[in-house]
């Protein structure tokens, strides 16, 4: 949702990627400028995302104050009101924008903005996991697929316009039902279904959902759920440094319920073009995705195994915050209307 008063596409513009731990900023100097002065501050440490934008801002030495701003979130944007579900910040769109005195501020859900930029990654941002080899999305005629686990899990894509361009989706796919293919998968979804009412893709398959697992398998290990469960970094260093059997299994269910997860989406989309798989977690693992029963899932459906086999993924790992780009995509597409 945007809000907006004629501006030229050649001012400053604030660019931000805003998620439930971290907010990064960034500056461009027009729509063909360079994306400079990346920073990422905690979320914690600011009571509000103006007092965060406010703090970023201060920190810069630019002689002026950016007259647009596109702000990528981890939210859906249905209206004035935004209320984050993965932290506490909550503002009205309106306010922000005259407090910040921009002259168009675009919201847009974080993974929507990193879908605008899913057709300008350069190859060495990304690490294909099976499907067609040298695979390439930019050239791609059917829809594209993403789905990424950070603090949450989001989910995105991009079906081409007609035009020769893409238009992105918005929507809440990591709050789908999670499904078990399996006796132990179902075991421990009964536990999470206990606890919570509803299982969620997000309640496995995210950093939170690390967690989650790790818990489900103490309950069914010693029949209690732990006191506190540990963090997404202490679930993986665990599992990595093979000092805990049950963080390597939380892990493994990680992999498998996130190969199922985006498996339905490819189908869902009719995504033969490829799917994206962003959030922080992943490039952290490493090639570990590589060796676990991620693309086996991902490829087990049935009578469309073989359509899902020459279907590529990929990782991303870029070094820059892709949705910063794609948040520049939202207003370049936008001050050129």
């Amino acid at each position: 949702m945007s809000y907006q008063t004629t501006a030229p596409s050649s001012v400053l513009r604030l660019l931000a990627d805003v998620g439930g731990t971290n907010a990064r900023f960034a500056l461009q100097a027009g729509s063909l400028g360079e994306i400079t002065h990346i920073q990422t501050l905690p979320c914690a440490d600011h009571a509000t995302l103006g007092a965060a934008i406010t703090h970023y801002l201060g920190q810069q030495s630019i002689g002026q104050r950016p007259a647009l701003a596109s702000i990528a979130i981890a939210n859906p944007i249905q209206g004035d009101r935004v209320q984050m579900t993965n932290h506490d910040w909550s503002f009205s769109i309106a306010e922000l924008q005259a407090a910040m005195g921009f002259q168009r501020l675009e919201l847009l859900n974080d993974f929507t903005a990193l879908a605008l930029a899913l057709p300008h990654l350069p190859a060495s941002d990304l690490r294909q996991v099976g499907g067609r080899p040298g695979a390439s999305a930019a050239q791609s005629t059917t829809a594209l697929g993403l789905i990424g686990p950070g603090t949450g899990l989001g989910v995105s894509g991009l079906v081409p316009d007609g035009q020769g361009g893409w238009w992105p989706l918005q929507g809440e796919g990591g709050h789908v039902t999670l499904p078990a293919t399996n006796a132990n998968e179902q075991a421990v979804l009964a536990l999470l279904w206990a606890r919570y009412g509803h299982v969620s893709a997000e309640r496995a398959v995210s950093g939170q959902g690390l967690g989650n697992l790790y818990g489900a398998l103490t309950q069914r290990d010693t029949g209690l759920w732990p006191d506190q469960l540990p963090s997404a970094a202490e679930v993986s260093q665990w599992a990595q440094n093979g000092q805990d059997a049950k963080a390597q299994e939380a892990l493994a269910l990680f992999f498998a319920f996130l190969g199922t997860v985006a498996g339905n989406l490819a189908l869902t989309m009719g995504a033969w073009g490829g799917i994206f798989l962003g959030g922080g977690i992943l490039p952290r693992l490493g090639a570990r995705i590589d060796t676990s029963a991620f693309r086996e899932r991902f490829e087990h459906k049935g009578r469309f195994e073989n359509h899902l086999k020459p279907v590529p993924v990929w990782v991303i790992e870029a070094k820059q915050s892709p949705a910063l780009l794609g948040a520049a995509k939202r207003l370049d597409s936008l001050t050129r209307a």
